[in-house]
């Protein structure tokens, strides 16, 4: 995906392994399912749950190479060293590179229990390693899945209906289909009703029309001459299927709404569900009670549009499929589910099914989402040839998968002495909500209380970097700046105060953070931009979160230029336990930072009766480099916890950051993403 664990990963094995990391080369493996756990790359949570498993088997590799030296030697296998890819016994003055003794190690039984190496030891783990693909992907090497090409490959591009809603009637091809290079104009269906979906199945136009020809040019023109008429659908009900060992099953159905919805509606059903009760998903004290005593009280609402992922790559796959084997290469996060997928709807088993995956021109999250490569292994049996499909930024940005609309309302109740006695979040989205109901400041306010609630829509959405607390965090933390300031308190002391509490005495027994690490890089991020120093011009906003395992704070500079905010420096603290690969830890926080502040100010997708608004970067809104931060400032706590993720924690807790910044710097909140509109200030 580009979050760099195709190196991170190989370095803990190299470290175990003990070999000299300069000759280490990577290679993608294809999907094996009988071989690997997890193939899937998705939640930040590639290094966690690979952390412990390649250090053994790192070391495993290591043993067995040890084992086979000491019998070709005939010494005790405690005599034998390693280091950076040679074994040796020195009392005996003999050495040997790993290579000489691989073939005698296949005869050594591997051991049941290994020995890891102590942390201090470590030699490549906490170095920076750069990308392995790096001269690669600067170069121009074809890595990339719309790099790759088959001799005897056609090219197909599909057509969808142009408005959420509507299905496909009808087509007149003929003209298309006396054009140059093309081959056929057909109509495919993606999942047929009676085929239900797995999480991962996630589509909008299950029936499409397929172009088929030469050449992407050629494909793309004919498609232009294809009279489409679609018509409303009514309401459906869709199958939802689990898979457990290997075995699916049906564990509900989604209820699939007609008509066809506009950006006005949407506002309209935010409101109405956000100012009545919701579904209590938590409640602890008597939270009517705090307020009616409440000395002051704050309440605010908070919302943000649907988001279009926008990966710099747009979708598309290979596939070539026979009656004997489907063979599929491109880039995708989650090639397991998918292959049980591709199983059900091509009537092959699954060990008749080959996954190759390719590098991937960004994710966020958008690539767990596969129908993309179903699509292209249904044109291909069809065909009867490999075909390769190829999304349009068009065809990407207008067909789903996005990123929910929500909304969230606050209140906090204070005491005369500006002490938050009580709080309640009322939480949710279109069609999903956002509300994680066991994060701060659950488990620090005696009288705490939340609730959620959803809105049914026809217009498919999916995980988007950092899901829910991409939009919960920063409503979160700009609240907390606003009770804050009617506590009279500094905002990062009210926060430490609140988690001082949550660690002495945690109300509740479900809260997910730690409110100690926490605490600990709120305290780094104050020390390390100076927070008590302010600077003439700057106004600064801060922000915390957890999320994904891990802990990240960060504060905002920026400074108003002929009356626009430019961000001078962002200062980020971050908690994700031992930093296995320091440079690509750091590309990763100062990434999500600028994705971050990017959809904050500027990213919203609309719709007219159904239709997108926006469906190439000249209307869809994303940060520019002259946009940036001039610089971002990053520092990791020194940590002796296993690794978490890094992925996605830096993306949510900056969006609070914005907002608290601009309101210090214009004495005005904003309570809608985006903030800004081409450039100027938007009311909140």
């Amino acid at each position: 995906i580009g979050q760099n664990v195709k190196t991170s990963m190989p370095m803990i094995v190299a470290e175990e392994l003990d070999c000299d990391w300069e000759k280490v080369i990577v290679e993608q493996a294809p999907l094996n399912t009988e071989i690997f756990t997890r193939q899937l790359a998705g939640g930040s949570q590639s290094i966690r749950q690979g952390w412990n498993g390649l250090r053994m088997a790192g070391a495993a590799g290591r043993a067995v190479l040890v084992g086979a030296a000491a019998k070709t030697w005939d010494v005790p296998v405690d005599e034998i060293t390693t280091e950076k890819g040679m074994l040796y016994h020195k009392a005996s003055n003999r050495s040997a590179h790993y290579g000489e003794m691989a073939s005698a190690a296949t005869t050594v039984e591997v051991p049941e229990v290994v020995t890891l190496k102590e942390w201090s030891d470590f030699t490549i783990v906490g170095t920076d390693r750069r990308n392995v693909d790096a001269r690669k992907i600067v170069t121009g090497q074809p890595l990339f899945g719309i790099d790759y090409r088959e001799e005897g490959m056609l090219y197909a591009m599909v057509i969808h209906p142009p408005a959420f809603g509507l299905t496909l009637k009808d087509f007149d091809a003929s003209e298309a289909r006396t054009m140059p290079g093309i081959k056929k104009v057909m109509r495919i269906t993606a999942y047929p009703e009676q085929q239900g979906k797995l999480w991962s199945d996630v589509s909008a136009f299950s029936d499409l029309v397929a172009v088929v020809g030469d050449s992407v040019w050629q494909v793309m023109q004919a498609r232009k001459k294809v009279q489409v008429n679609w018509e409303p659908f009514a309401e459906y009900q869709q199958d939802q299927l689990a898979s457990r060992d290997g075995n699916i099953s049906v564990v509900g159905t989604q209820t699939v709404p007609p008509g066809q919805e506009s950006t006005q509606r949407h506002a309209d059903l935010l409101a109405q569900y956000g100012a009545k009760s919701g579904e209590v998903v938590r409640h602890d004290g008597d939270v009517d009670a705090a307020f009616a005593r409440a000395a002051k009280v704050v309440e605010s609402s908070y919302s943000a549009p649907f988001l279009a992922h926008n990966t710099m790559e747009p979708m598309n796959f290979f596939a070539h499929v026979t009656d004997q084997k489907a063979r599929l290469i491109g880039p995708t996060q989650t090639p397991e589910y998918m292959e049980m997928s591709l199983s059900l709807r091509l009537g092959l088993p699954k060990e008749k099914i080959d996954i190759m995956m390719t590098r991937m021109g960004g994710g966020f999250g958008r690539r767990l989402y596969g129908h993309f490569m179903l699509e292209a292994a249904v044109i291909s049996q069809e065909m009867g040839t490999p075909i390769k499909l190829v999304y349009t930024r068009e065809d990407d940005m207008t067909q789903g998968c996005y990123r929910p609309a929500y909304h969230a309302y606050y209140r906090a109740a204070l005491d005369a002495e500006g002490n938050l006695i009580g709080f309640h979040v009322r939480a949710g989205g279109i069609p999903e909500s956002p509300l994680v109901a066991n994060r701060f400041p659950a488990g620090s306010v005696d009288n705490y209380k939340a609730e959620t609630w959803s809105a049914p829509s026809n217009i498919s959405v999916g995980a988007f970097r950092a899901p829910r607390s991409n939009f919960i965090a920063g409503a979160e933390q700009a609240f907390l700046d606003e009770v804050a300031e009617a506590a009279g308190k500094d905002p990062i002391q009210f926060r430490l105060d609140l988690l001082a509490r949550s660690q002495a005495k945690p109300i509740g027994e479900r809260n997910d953070y730690d409110a100690k690490r926490y605490a600990g890089v709120l305290e780094l991020v104050r020390d390390k931009c100076n927070w008590n120093t302010p600077q003439e011009g700057l106004h600064r906003g801060v922000s915390a979160y957890f999320c994904h395992n891990s802990y990240v704070a960060q504060v905002l500079d920026l400074r108003m230029e002929d009356g626009k905010p430019r961000v001078e420096k962002v200062t980020c603290a971050v908690d994700c336990g031992l930093v296995i690969n320091p440079i690509a830890a750091t590309n990763m926080i100062e990434g999500g930072t600028v994705d971050g502040i990017g959809h904050a100010m500027f990213s919203g997708l609309t719709f007219t009766d159904g239709k997108p608004d926006q469906s190439n970067f000249n209307t869809y809104r994303l940060i520019r480099h002259g946009e940036a931060p001039k610089a971002i400032d990053v520092h990791f706590v020194d940590s002796t916890e296993d690794p978490t993720g890094l992925g996605e924690p830096p993306f949510p807790p900056i969006m609070g950051a914005v907002a608290n910044a601009l309101y210090k710097a214009t004495g005005q909140r904003h309570y809608h993403q985006p903030f800004l509109a081409d450039g100027q200030m938007t009311l909140g």
